[in-house]
C-alpha cells in the first residue's frame, strides 16, 4: 500500500470513534493552573516532539518491572525471562516494520543514535544524498561522508525529480546512501518514499527512511516501501525510557566496526603475547548493542507496536484525519494565520502543523496558549532550521535557535508554532486550541509577558 494512498479519499467518519478512550494514553487527567486563575485539563499538542505513553505501555511495563533482569549473561531465572522479553520484542519491532527475513533489528537510545550509528557503519567513499528539508537528527549524521545536500523541493514530483538528477551527476559510482524523511517534523506533509527508493536503487544507491514522525501514524512496512533501512524513536510511538530502533540490511552493519566497544558487542577477546588483546566482534545485532541494553525501553517500544497494530491502523488514519480536517478549517477561519507547506493544501500528512500569525512572536503566541489556557505546543524552528527557514521565506544563512529567539513578545521572530496530536487526543483539545487561536488573535492575550533566558514566559 503506498504511503500516499490511504489518503486520497475522504475518511469514512463511522470509524472515527473517540480513540483517546479506546486507546488512551497517560496524562489525560492531569491539571495545570492558567496564570488568569483556576485550573484546567491538560490539552497535550505537542506529540511531535515526545507523544503521552499510552496506558497499555506503562500497564506493559508496570506489570513486567519486578522480573526485571539484565539479559545475555545470566542463569537465573528473572535473566533468563528478561532476555527471551527483550529478543521477542526484536522479533515484534521486526513483524511491525515488515523486515526481511535477514534484517537486523538494532535497539538504540533515540533516532538521532540509530541514524548516527548507521553513519558509522558507511563504507569507504560513501556519498550521502539528504534534502535540506530533513530533521536535524538525518540531516547532520554524515560529516565523515562526501555529502549532497538537496534543495527543498516544492512537489513530491520535484523531489524525486530533484534526487534523479543528484544521483545521475555523481562520480565515482561507488556506494552512495539517500536519507529521506517520511513524514516531515514541521508540516507533516508525507514523502513519497517508495518514488524516492526506487530512484535511488536505479541508480545503485541505499535508502535509509527516517520514521519518526510516520510512525506513530502510518504504518510503515519496509519491504513495500523497499528502503534499505528505517529509524524511529519510542518516545514518539507512545513509548517512554530513552529507546529508539535502527532495522534494515546487515552486511554494512557487519562489517562496520562496533558503534561502541564493550561487553555484549564482542564475542571472544584474547590476550596476545605481545601484551594487547585480540577481539572477534558478534555479527548479529549485539554487535551495535554493547552494555547493558535498556530491556524496558526496548518492551516499551514492542507493547505500542502491539498496541498500534492491535487498534487497526485504518481506524487510527481515520481517526487522526478527522482532526487533522477540525484544526486546518479552524485555523483557515483565521485570516492572521498563516499554514506552512511545502506541498500544498492538499498534500496527505500526519497530525503535525506549523503556522505563524500575523503581529505576533511566535514564541509570545505559544507561552499565551500554555499560561492562559492550558494548551501545550511548540515553538521555534524544530531542529529543522533549514526548512523552517525557507518556509519563512527567510535567508539561509540567518541564525536562529531550536528555542525561541531573543525577540520580546510583539516583535518579529525567526519562528513558528507547531500543534501535534495522534492517539489519545480528544475533541476537546482540538476544539480547544482553534477556539483559544481565534480569541489570542482578536481579544489579545490577557496576561503580559517577557523573555526570561531565551523564553517567553508570564511576568509575574
Amino acid at each position: 500500500m503506498s504511503v500516499f494512498s490511504v489518503f486520497t479519499a475522504a475518511a469514512d467518519r463511522s470509524v472515527c470513534r473517540d480513540l483517546s478512550e479506546a486507546l488512551p494514553v497517560l496524562g489525560r487527567d492531569v491539571t495545570v493552573p492558567l496564570v488568569t486563575g483556576g485550573e484546567v485539563a491538560y490539552a497535550a499538542l505537542d506529540y511531535a516532539a515526545s507523544a503521552p505513553a499510552l496506558q497499555r505501555v506503562w500497564d506493559d511495563v508496570a506489570a513486567y518491572a519486578p522480573y526485571y533482569g539484565s539479559v545475555h549473561r545470566g542463569a537465573g531465572y528473572l535473566s533468563q525471562l528478561s532476555t527471551d522479553l527483550f529478543e521477542n520484542a526484536r522479533r515484534t519491532v521486526a513483524a511491525f516494520l515488515g523486515c526481511r527475513t535477514d534484517d537486523q533489528v538494532i535497539f538504540t537510545r533515540s533516532t538521532t543514535d540509530s541514524l548516527n550509528l548507521l553513519a558509522r557503519a558507511l563504507p569507504a567513499g560513501c556519498q550521502v544524498f539528504v534534502f535540506e528539508t530533513e530533521h536535524h537528527a538525518s540531516l547532520l549524521p554524515w560529516q565523515d561522508a562526501e555529502v549532497t545536500y538537496l534543495d527543498a523541493p516544492r512537489t513530491p514530483q520535484q523531489a524525486v525529480t530533484t534526487l534523479e538528477r543528484a544521483l545521475a551527476d555523481r562520480t565515482p559510482h561507488g556506494p552512495a546512501l539517500v536519507c529521506v524523511t517520511g513524514a516531515s517534523n514541521v508540516t507533516g506533509e508525507l514523502w513519497p518514499v517508495r518514488e524516492l527508493a526506487a530512484a535511488a536503487h536505479a541508480h545503485g544507491a541505499r535508502v535509509v527512511l527516517d520514521a519518526a514522525q510516520l510512525a506513530p501514524h502510518h504504518p510503515v512496512d519496509v519491504r513495500d516501501l523497499d528502503v534499505d533501512w528505517v529509524a524511529f524513536s519510542g518516545h514518539k510511538l507512545y513509548a517512554p525510557f530513552g529507546s529508539g530502533v535502527l532495522a534494515g540490511r546487515a552486511d554494512w552493519l557487519r562489517a562496520a566496526e562496533p558503534y561502541l566497544a564493550g561487553g555484549g558487542a564482542s564475542r571472544k577477546v584474547t590476550r596476545r603475547q605481545d601484551g594487547g588483546v585480540d577481539v572477534e566482534w558478534h555479527e548479529s545485532a549485539a554487535r551495535h548493542e554493547a552494555g547493558s541494553p535498556n530491556v524496558i525501553g526496548a518492551y516499551s517500544i514492542a507493547s505500542a507496536c502491539k498496541a498500534l497494530t492491535e487498534a487497526g491502523w485504518d481506524t487510527l488514519v481515520a481517526r487522526e484525519q478527522h482532526l487533522i480536517r477540525r484544526v486546518r478549517v479552524g485555523l483557515a477561519e483565521v485570516p492572521e494565520v498563516k499554514i506552512l507547506s511545502l506541498f500544498g493544501d492538499d498534500a496527505p500528512r500526519v497530525g503535525v502543523i506549523s503556522f505563524v500569525v500575523e503581529g505576533w512572536n511566535s514564541s509570545h503566541f505559544a507561552a499565551a496558549l500554555s499560561a492562559e489556557y492550558g494548551i501545550g505546543v511548540r515553538d521555534g524552528l524544530f531542529c529543522a532550521h533549514p526548512l523552517v527557514r525557507t518556509l519563512l521565506g527567510s535567508d539561509p544563512q540567518t541564525q536562529g535557535e531550536c528555542g525561541a529567539p531573543e525577540a520580546a513578545p510583539g516583535e518579529k521572530s525567526l519562528n513558528a508554532i507547531r500543534v501535534s496530536f495522534g492517539a489519545g487526543t480528544p475533541d476537546e483539545h482540538v476544539d480547544r486550541f482553534v477556539t483559544a487561536v481565534r480569541e489570542l488573535v482578536t481579544e489579545g492575550a490577557k496576561w503580559t509577558y517577557r523573555t526570561e533566558d531565551g523564553r517567553c514566559v508570564p511576568a509575574v
